[in-house]
């Protein structure tokens, strides 16, 4: 199906609204207009795991990569002897599928050690484009990376998650709650001021407190979205240091609701949509 009807009837299935590609208004709306018509070929390094490594180096500097422990094409050439005994294995090229977190090595068995191998070698048949027509993934080539397991001092790795618009982040999200499975998610402005916002989670009873390093986070985000219509940048803070974790275009891939409505088309206002590149 070509992608611009296949998105149509998602987005009619998922928001329960048609899709204005012609003049598109909100926030989701717009994410889908920028699947299909703002394609540089850089956006595929961005959004690759492993390659990603190079823009940040560039971009900010190499200080703030959570060190690499090792990359393989496939799950078999894993040598699993050779890693420490805490890491993090994941896809370079998806979002969670074959991910594996291994606090304690030494109580790996062989069967457990079978059953990741053979959750990696699913994750990496995942065509992870296909699901939302998101297509910087389209062309990534695929591999394992293995990373060094990091932790803050509540024992989680919570991540700070701004959305930033050509160059200038506008709110962040944090995320509480993801040991429990059941993940909460509050907003701030740039002033950290709460934002009475939802997006896919519930409020976290406990407000999270504000980063220590929440204004170089700041300054980190602009230069890595700088020219970018819109660009979510995760950072994580461990030891009161900021560790880089990911680059996403297309969150919850344009299908997640909004609430208030009022800021679904608010976050649309801060998308100027570019020149069709396609």
């Amino acid at each position: 199906m070509p992608d611009d009807e296949y998105l149509k009837r998602c987005f009619k299935a998922c928001m329960g609204e048609d899709l204005h590609l012609d003049n598109p208004q909100t926030f989701n709306e717009k994410l889908q207009w920028l699947k299909l018509y703002d394609r540089k070929p850089e956006y595929t390094m961005m959004v690759d795991k492993y390659k990603v490594r190079e823009y940040i180096k560039e971009k900010i500097g190499e200080e703030y990569l959570i060190p690499l422990l090792g990359v393989w094409d496939k799950a078999e050439d894993i040598d699993f002897d050779a890693l420490p005994n805490q890491f993090v294995l994941k896809c370079n090229h998806n979002s969670g599928l074959g991910m594996y977190i291994c606090k304690d090595k030494s109580k790996l068995t062989e069967n457990q050690i079978k059953a990741i191998r053979k959750k990696l070698e699913k994750g990496l048949k995942q065509d992870y484009y296909l699901t939302g027509r998101e297509w910087p993934y389209k062309n990534v080539k695929r591999k394992i990376i293995a990373e060094k397991y990091m932790e803050d001092e509540t024992g989680q790795l919570r991540d700070y998650k701004f959305y930033c618009f050509n160059g200038e982040p506008k709110i962040i999200m944090i995320n509480s709650d993801r040991e429990t499975g059941k993940t909460k998610a509050d907003y701030f402005d740039m002033d950290f001021n709460w934002l009475d916002l939802k997006w896919g989670y519930e409020h976290a009873l406990v407000k999270p407190l504000k980063p220590i390093n929440f204004e170089k986070m700041k300054e980190l985000a602009a230069v890595l979205s700088k020219n970018i219509p819109e660009l979510r940048v995760d950072f994580y803070e461990v030891n009161n240091k900021i560790y880089f974790g990911e680059l996403t275009f297309f969150d919850g891939s344009g299908f997640d609701k909004i609430e208030p409505k009022e800021w679904d088309e608010k976050l649309g206002d801060w998308i100027k949509l570019p020149q069709k590149t396609r």
